[in-house]
């Protein structure tokens, strides 16, 4: 079971209790959002079933709903009933500079929370918790990821994959060569092509590739797992009263129940555009997270 953070308890206090976001002079985001009448929140463009783009190019998916529940939230507290939502790409190399840069507010994709991305940002409570693995064509004799040796490997530019499978035990004396791609569907064509022997990634990312493949009964995924991580949506450092907000809206989620609909939908129906399903249901340390509320960052 997950230790507890101090925002957990916080969280569990303060359920009930509307962030006094007019009652206190309006700092950081809120008050940017305030001052411009507008939200910017960063999507991605193929984190399926996170955040990605539908057949008439809008961004969909789980962490966009949960985000909204944010937006809605941010309506509420500052009597913003017709706030602006701009929508503002982004991939895993530049999300986090256009967090700190201003350009957007929330992000919403499959982002991990580490100890090491907290330096630079701020997170909501845990809305995933996934395996870092590999996935693998099926006839390419790829058993465990000790059989990459001598492989090339495709994974994504900005993404912690790389560095875990070469700290890993059965791995850190593997030789591999890396190439990237700008984003998951890019690294996954990579493989697909036979440019790579294995696309390195989050279990659940490499789930929805092969959902959305043309053949996705050529693949499978590696049993093996680097590391367990959260996931969870990012907003800037050091601004406590966006941060708060966020939590807030969040944790009602978990606790209302509704997010057993919003994870249903997305993770065990079938989904946009090709109405595949992930059929991936709530694991131990999921269910943990959701009754649970933290912010707790890997290692």
């Amino acid at each position: 079971m997950m230790k507890l953070t101090r925002v957990a308890v916080a969280l569990a206090a303060g359920l009930a209790v509307s962030v006094p976001a007019l009652a206190q002079d309006l700092t950081g985001t809120l008050k940017k959002i305030k001052e411009t009448g507008a939200i910017t929140i960063g999507h991605r463009e193929s984190s399926i079933p996170f955040s990605y783009l539908d057949d008439k190019q809008q961004p969909i998916g789980y962490a966009m709903d949960l985000c909204m529940k944010i937006v809605d939230a941010v309506k509420a507290d500052l009597k913003m009933p017709n706030l602006k939502v701009n929508l503002q790409p982004v991939t895993s190399a530049n999300r986090i500079p256009l967090m700190q840069n201003g350009t957007i507010d929330l992000e919403c994709g499959s982002t991990t929370n580490s100890v090491e991305r907290q330096k630079q940002v701020s997170f909501g409570p845990t809305y995933f918790v996934i395996n870092v693995t590999g996935a693998v064509k099926k006839n390419s004799g790829i058993k465990s990821l000790a059989d990459l040796n001598g492989k090339t490997i495709s994974t994504t530019a900005g993404t912690t994959s790389v560095p875990l499978l070469k700290k890993f035990e059965k791995t850190a004396h593997v030789d591999v060569k890396e190439i990237y791609g700008k984003d998951h569907a890019e690294s996954f064509l990579l493989l697909s092509q036979d440019r790579a022997a294995a696309f390195i990634m989050d279990d659940i990312l490499l789930a929805g590739q092969i959902a959305n493949s043309g053949n996705p009964g050529d693949y499978m995924i590696i049993p093996e797992s680097l590391r367990q991580e959260p996931y969870s949506m990012m907003l800037r450092k050091d601004d406590p009263q966006f941060k708060a907000l966020v939590d807030k809206a969040i944790a009602a989620v978990y606790k209302s129940g509704e997010i057993d609909k919003i994870y249903a939908k997305w993770f065990m129906s079938p989904i946009p555009p090709k109405g595949v399903n992930m059929n991936f249901p709530a694991t131990p340390a999921i269910k943990e997270a959701f009754a649970n509320p933290n912010d707790k960052g890997v290692q």
